[in-house]
């Protein structure tokens, strides 16, 4: 029985329910002496009180698409069929361009959300490079089976949660492809491919999106192999400018380091009250030593970058949970990074689904003027400047009181750019 289904649902509803009604109306029937009424009393209560909490949490979990399989939940499932030391580059020597292309088979994606919007499609991808065996989700915009575009090739968006998260979760809890659809469809926004794949790789553990020999290639899961597959299989436009990458939480760490990391990859970043330093997340493999750690800290990267890499950020975040990140990221970034951050109000909400689903439309605004059709995604020129050319915070539905973030002020610590919750 699936984790996040709805026979599960409907199965812990039911017990929850026989659970109130046992001790209603077998409390004063047991029959037996004290000590073994004593004790059935006692089991009834424990069911109830287990029933009510595994209830909780398969809500909770189904509404934040927290763990997407009971292998997620139990620290058993591995995605990592090899993790070969890749270099550098992450690809090992190998040319991808030259790799056969592999063509899909893509079935309907099942559970909340999977079926709005025109559905979205799941496939379970073998990476070549990275070793990695895991599902990717992808849903097309409305444009894609259009005759009229059928000539055409389409910005992609890649899509990665936080830690806990399912990939499911951009399409579930965040609903993205129900907030753009319309949007798509009357031209406020360009129609991008958006694919969401598998980030949680190891038993309990948070990849950091990083290259760790010997454990996973977690960077090259999502940087190299997705990317070929999509290629492969759909009119995706070419990298990097036909590329941005998008995530919250740790999944916004890891959207800013691949894109700094990877300006050949990626044209455009995209961190919802995301960190910087991979120590920001407990048990973060990126953080296992000062090497890994520096390897993966966009800001370090930013810093020591000989040829300040030409790719632009998009950084939101509340003080304290994401801000101070932001304005690290744009005091550290020289032409032609571009870095955007917008500071959201501590009275939006905390570091939850609420306060991220309302910041999909602007994200998608700003990523329009970067990869929408007839744009060059040069950006700004301003190394601190706001990335598709404009001081303005991009249209849409957004908390009340966001504002563009002024001029970094040098005071941004290692520690508050660290910072995410």
């Amino acid at each position: 029985m699936s984790l996040t289904g709805t026979p599960f649902l409907a199965t812990l509803i039911a017990l929850a329910v026989l659970a109130l009604v046992l001790p209603l109306a077998l409390w004063s029937r047991v029959p037996g002496p004290r000590p073994l009424r004593a004790a059935a009393r006692l089991l009834m209560l424990l069911f109830t009180q287990v029933t009510a909490v595994a209830l909780v949490f398969a809500l909770v979990n189904n509404a934040n698409n927290l763990y997407d399989t009971w292998g997620d939940l139990l620290g058993t499932g591995d995605h990592v069929q090899r993790a070969d030391d890749l270099g550098a580059d992450g690809k090992g020597g190998v040319n991808v361009d030259k790799l056969p292309k592999v063509r899909q088979t893509f079935r309907q994606a099942e559970g909340p959300g999977m079926h709005a919007a025109g559905g979205v499609r799941v496939t379970h991808v073998k990476g070549r490079v990275s070793g990695v065996e895991a599902e990717v989700y992808v849903w097309l915009p409305p444009q894609y089976d259009d005759p009229a575009y059928r000539n055409r090739t389409f910005p992609v968006v890649e899509l990665l949660p936080g830690y806990p998260g399912s990939a499911k979760a951009w399409f579930g809890s965040m609903k993205a492809h129900e907030q753009l659809l319309p949007l798509m469809r009357s031209g406020e926004i360009a129609p991008f491919i958006l694919v969401s794949p598998r980030t949680t790789l190891l038993p309990g553990r948070d990849t950091g999106c990083a290259n760790v020999p010997g454990r996973v290639n977690a960077d090259s899961w999502l940087s190299v192999d997705v990317p070929k597959m999509v290629m492969d299989n759909f009119r995706a436009r070419p990298a990097p400018d036909g590329w941005a990458v998008a995530g919250y939480s740790a999944g916004g760490h890891c959207a800013a380091k691949l894109a700094v990391a990877h300006p050949d990859r990626y044209r455009a970043g995209v961190s919802l009250s995301g960190y910087n330093d991979p120590v920001a997340e407990s048990g973060s493999l990126a953080a296992r030593t000062p090497e890994l750690r520096a390897a993966n800290n966009p800001w370090m990267l930013l810093r020591k970058a000989t040829v300040p890499p030409r790719t632009a950020l998009y950084v939101s975040g509340q003080p304290h949970d994401g801000y101070e990140a932001g304005l690290a990221l744009k005091e550290a970034a020289k032409a032609p990074t571009t870095v955007h951050v917008v500071r959201v109000p501590p009275n939006a909400g905390g570091h939850t689904m609420a306060l991220w689903r309302p910041q999909v439309e602007p994200v998608f605004h700003w990523l329009t003027g970067l990869l929408g059709e007839g744009r060059t995604g040069s950006g700004t020129r301003d190394g601190n400047g706001d990335g598709a050319g404009s001081g303005a915070t991009p249209p849409g539905r957004w908390s009340a009181g966001s504002t563009p973030a002024g001029p970094a002020s040098g005071t941004a610590s290692r520690a508050a750019a660290a910072r995410t919750r």
